[in-house]
């Protein structure tokens, strides 16, 4: 990673993991990897389809990407 923009385009990833952390994990024990994955999986399909984003405009990223799609 030592191109010209590449720091900028972990600026996305940077954020999408501090949500995971800070929305999912330090919220929850998970006592196994099954528990971890199947909370993960959860966590991942309410942040697709349910939360919103200020940076979308306050959509989910499934309605932005559905009405791009279409």
């Amino acid at each position: 990673m030592d191109g010209k923009g590449r720091a900028l385009d972990n600026v996305w990833i940077e954020r999408l993991w501090r949500s995971v952390k800070y929305e999912h994990i330090y919220l929850n024990v998970h006592e196994d990897g099954l528990s971890l994955y199947q909370g993960l999986t959860g966590y991942f399909n309410f942040y697709n389809r349910a939360r919103l984003h200020q940076s979308l405009d306050y959509s989910t990223p499934i309605e932005v990407y559905m009405a791009k799609a279409a």
